[in-house]
């Protein structure tokens, strides 16, 4: 007979850790939030978490990357479904937000360990990464949209990437200040009126 596993994954234990500082970050500050809390939030021991993490600094590093590929699996999930570009902003719309990890279901603590990451300048290359990951998955969105639309080109894929994504973070940041006159689809509403424009200009 084949052995039950009793003991969890590294995986299973990532992910408890992940959820555990997102809880701690969010209550003590990351700043002032230590390992030890971190490791007792998830029910483990200071032992279990640095036999999966060095520092704090690699577990917010491993949490912002975790987020930037749960992201983009899901969108391109999305996108596999959807490959109109009007279904598919209209998809993102109903979007579960409780179901996403601990960085998609809280932006203010996303928003929070970019700026803790980005605070130190050698830590901005590995940051940089996951930008320029995020720039590419909405490139590719753009062009596929293009591609299906049957128009010749008039986007610059790349560009509206880097549009896109300053768009959505400058509305994140919004709604964190002012949610009374900052809709949380804010940015697809951009998105959706700015298509329209150049659909209209274009014609």
């Amino acid at each position: 007979m084949s052995r039950v596993r009793t003991r969890p994954t590294r995986d299973d234990t990532c992910e408890k850790l992940f959820e555990a500082a997102a809880r701690v970050f969010e209550e003590q500050g990351i700043g002032g939030a230590s390992i030890e809390a971190i490791a007792a939030a998830a029910g483990f021991s200071r032992g279990a978490f640095y036999s999966n993490f060095k520092s704090k600094d690699e577990l917010i590093f491993a949490m912002l990357e975790d987020h930037v590929e749960q992201s983009i699996r899901r969108n391109l999930d999305l996108l596999a479904k959807h490959s109109d570009l009007a279904d598919f902003l209209e998809a993102l719309r109903t979007v579960d937000r409780s179901r996403q990890d601990p960085l998609g279901r809280s932006p203010l603590l996303h928003m929070e360990m970019i700026l803790f990451v980005a605070r130190a300048e050698k830590r901005r290359p590995e940051l940089a990464k996951r930008l320029r990951a995020r720039r590419k998955l909405i490139a590719d969105i753009v062009e596929t949209a293009q591609k299906n639309s049957g128009r010749n080109a008039r986007l610059n894929p790349d560009w509206t990437g880097a549009i896109v994504l300053a768009l959505e973070d400058g509305f994140r940041l919004h709604r964190l200040i002012d949610p009374e006159t900052t809709p949380a689809d804010s940015c697809l509403r951009a998105i959706t009126d700015l298509r329209r424009a150049i659909g209209v200009s274009s014609a």
